[in-house]
């Protein structure tokens, strides 16, 4: 059977990884929450940026199947099979989830889109973009984050911004 796409990659890493991601997600919002609207912004900003776990595989695969062609038309034949080797591992990430580059850049904490995705909207919802979580003023940081995370209820299926 082929897991579900958001399901797959969190599914082949080691449950003490995901839950230091977990963490870390958490006390990214509990911390930005504290520090204030600008900082909100800015982290929502930064989120922008990040790579998730498979922009960070499609350009690992490209650039080891670049070394590999290059390798193979400058040094030995026999080096045009690591790009060969490079597609299948992508392949099989694509159908399965799975390759062997994943758990060290889970390790290094390379998120997936979803995990990117539940800051994001923890975040706009602490700011108060949607509908019933608006942010009172003197609110302490972890309730807001609390509210935050009751609206946004795990990683899978975000709310959409019925303003946007």
């Amino acid at each position: 059977m082929i897991p579900s796409t958001v399901d797959r990659v969190p599914a082949h890493t080691a449950e003490e990884i995901n839950e230091q991601i977990r963490r870390r997600t958490e006390n990214n919002i509990r911390y930005v929450a504290r520090s204030g609207i600008g900082a909100i912004e800015h982290r929502l900003n930064e989120l922008d940026e990040e790579w998730d776990i498979e922009r960070t595989l499609e350009a690992n695969a490209a650039t080891a199947s670049l070394i590999g062609l290059a390798l193979g038309a400058t040094v030995d034949r026999r080096w045009f099979l690591f790009p060969g080797v490079v597609a299948g591992f992508l392949l099989l990430h694509a159908v399965q989830g799975w390759c062997p580059p994943l758990p060290l850049f889970r390790r290094l904490g390379i998120r997936t889109a979803s995990e990117i995705d539940y800051e994001r909207y923890a975040l706009k919802a602490i700011r108060g973009d949607f509908k019933g979580t608006n942010n009172h003023s003197g609110a302490d940081g972890g309730d807001v984050a609390k509210r935050a995370f009751d609206a946004v209820s795990g990683y899978a299926a975000p709310i959409v911004n019925p303003r946007q």
